[in-house]
């Protein structure tokens, strides 16, 4: 049992770390909050992780793992509500580790390995909707030109990784906040999928418009 105290003691630092990072972002949260918060010792922080870097580090490591594993799901969509609930699941993912896309440009001007990988993060999910939109063109849900799915899937891609800004933009005080989660994801993905308006077949954009209403409704003030 001594063995694994550890490795639990890591993964209690890293549980920690996101949810302050989440909370103040990243550049407002330092090692000594973070030890602090934990009740541990700076030097036992130091230990497991030597530098703030490792922190941010293995927290996009396992965000990284996550994503691309929701990613290769994205050639199952077939329709509609197969969209919607993609969309959704990947707006949750962002948002558990929000802290990555609420400093996105600091964060990348400081780290060269995040500047490295997020460049393949928007690789992947540029590819990965692309086969979405494929899989629904082929299903007959939507009928797009085969000239328009790459500029449709970065437009897309675009509104994935920028949608936190926009909703801090709009809220500053309460848009990051866990109590404006719900509203916020239902709103990222009706902009998303809002992109494949001009594309889905009639049933399927009357669809999408039911399932916006249907999900936004319970939570109009």
């Amino acid at each position: 049992m001594v063995k694994k105290a550890p490795r639990r003691t890591a993964e209690r630092i890293l549980e920690v770390t996101l949810e302050l990072f989440n909370r103040f972002g990243e550049p407002n949260v330092s090692t000594t909050l973070i030890s602090a918060e934990l009740g541990i010792s700076p030097g036992n922080l130091y230990y497991h992780y030597p530098a703030k870097d490792e922190l941010i580090n293995s927290l996009f490591d396992r965000y990284e793992k996550a994503l691309n594993e929701l990613l290769n799901a994205s050639d199952n969509v077939r329709d509609v509500e197969d969209a919607w609930f993609f969309m959704h699941t990947l707006f949750e993912l962002i948002w558990q580790y929000r802290f990555l896309y609420r400093d996105l440009n600091d964060l990348l001007s400081k780290n060269r390995r995040l500047e490295t990988h997020f460049q393949w993060v928007l690789k992947n999910k540029t590819r990965s909707v692309k086969a979405m939109l494929e899989s629904m063109n082929r299903a007959g849900a939507m009928h797009i030109d085969v000239r328009e799915m790459e500029p449709t899937a970065a437009s897309m891609v675009v509104v994935l990784t920028y949608w936190l800004s926009f909703e801090y933009v709009r809220d500053p005080r309460n848009a990051l906040e866990p109590a404006s989660a719900q509203a916020a994801l239902l709103r990222g993905a009706h902009h998303v999928l809002n992109l494949l308006v001009p594309y889905l077949e009639a049933g399927q954009r009357q669809h999408l418009l039911q399932l916006v209403g249907a999900y936004s409704t319970p939570h109009a003030s």
